[in-house]
């Protein structure tokens, strides 16, 4: 189904490469950012589900509640 999909296309390898290459772009951005991420905000987003409202607003910066 594909192939014939695919095949259907006039210059197919075009949007095939151009594909590749927006998930290869997207996937080394997204491990730049991971690897520039300060230590502190990971500890912080690690043990946000697990703590109290209390400690987390004076560990946070400024969070307002939409709720």
């Amino acid at each position: 189904m594909f192939k014939q999909f695919i095949q259907n296309f006039a210059d197919s390898r075009i949007y095939l490469i151009s594909s590749l290459w927006l998930f290869l772009i997207f996937f080394i951005l997204v491990a730049v950012m991971l690897i520039r991420m300060k230590k502190k905000h990971i500890e912080y987003m690690s043990n946000l589900p697990l703590s109290d409202d209390e400690t987390n607003r004076s560990d946070s910066p400024s969070i307002t509640n939409a709720g």
